[in-house]
């Protein structure tokens, strides 16, 4: 048994296909194939059933894949340990993040942290917090930024900083004339939503009267932040921001946001990882420098004591 031939199961297993399998370890299938073949014959035991198209893992094997993982991941700790002991910064690092964070976070820290970490290669996904949470668990990502807590089995958070929601309105809206709103101004028939898989939609629907949105005859669910501001700018309504996106709004926007009376509701952002990653010194890095990058008095716990969801 090798750590290739655990490497070689762990792919036939994620694409369900020994072509894709062989093409992602870069060898060709008939390689792949026999390799994963004198596992078999040394386990005595099948580990997929070939008959069936896409290619399915045994009972059997679903066990010694979950096992392979946790070897394969151990195995690389080894170079990573040795890369920690020589005092060198480099390798690579996967970072699923979510879209309504990276488009007003992660230009404010990779240029630094690549010029400072000049052998460290970065890999960016912009997906939701649900896919993060998978690939992490698949080793497909080591990283994850989002929203927590997440309370999630072999998930680790870090957190980075808090950041507060605030009211974004049309010109002439009616709930401009207040200087601070209160959770039910929200109940309104002119809100613009994200569309379902965000989990800022969740934390939206958490302040409204979720009820008498869902009632509502028509509502529009975009899939990004500037799709909601756009049409606020464009039509009647209002809509929910959190705090680091509206840093880039005009002068004139920013007249036509609204914080909350009371407790205010914020969120937590975090680095998400699972518990037996490897880099450590790479994570505690980036998480320095996205620390250093942001308005500091976010990254304060004190300043997110108000959390109020996830």
């Amino acid at each position: 048994m090798t750590i290739q031939q655990l490497e070689y199961i762990i792919a036939v297993d994620k694409f369900r296909h020994f072509g894709q399998a062989a093409e992602s370890c870069f060898v060709t299938q008939p390689t792949l194939s026999a390799q994963v073949s004198k596992l078999e014959k040394e386990l005595e035991i099948i580990l997929f059933d070939r008959s069936k198209m896409p290619v399915i893992t045994t009972e059997i094997g679903s066990q010694i894949i979950e096992q392979a993982k946790r070897v394969v991941s151990e195995s690389k700790g080894i170079y990573e340990l040795v890369s920690h002991l020589k005092g060198d910064i480099s390798g690579v690092i996967k970072l699923g993040i979510i879209p309504t964070l990276a488009p007003y976070l992660l230009h404010r820290f990779i240029q630094g942290f690549l010029e400072k970490y000049p052998n460290v290669k970065l890999q960016v996904e912009e997906i939701v917090t649900e896919e993060i949470i998978k690939k992490l668990k698949n080793d497909e990502l080591d990283l994850g930024i989002v929203v927590t807590p997440l309370e999630e089995n072999g998930i680790l958070e870090k957190p980075i900083f808090y950041e507060k929601f605030l009211a974004y309105m049309s010109k002439g809206h009616k709930l401009l004339e207040k200087g601070k709103l209160k959770q039910s101004d929200l109940d309104s028939n002119d809100m613009w939503m994200l569309q379902q898989g965000h989990c800022f939609r969740d934390q939206v629907l958490n302040l409204c009267n979720r009820g008498k949105f869902e009632r509502m005859n028509f509502h529009y669910e975009s899939g990004s932040l500037e799709g909601l501001k756009n049409m606020v700018n464009q039509y009647k309504g209002i809509t929910l921001l959190p705090e680091l996106s509206t840093l880039y709004l005009s002068e004139e926007e920013k007249q036509r946001l609204r914080r909350f009376e009371g407790d205010e509701p914020t969120r937590e952002v975090s680095i998400v990882l699972t518990r037996s990653f490897l880099k450590k010194k790479l994570v505690e890095l980036l998480y320095n420098e996205i620390s250093e990058s942001i308005p500091q008095e976010m990254t304060s716990k004190a300043y997110g004591k108000m959390v109020k969801f996830k």
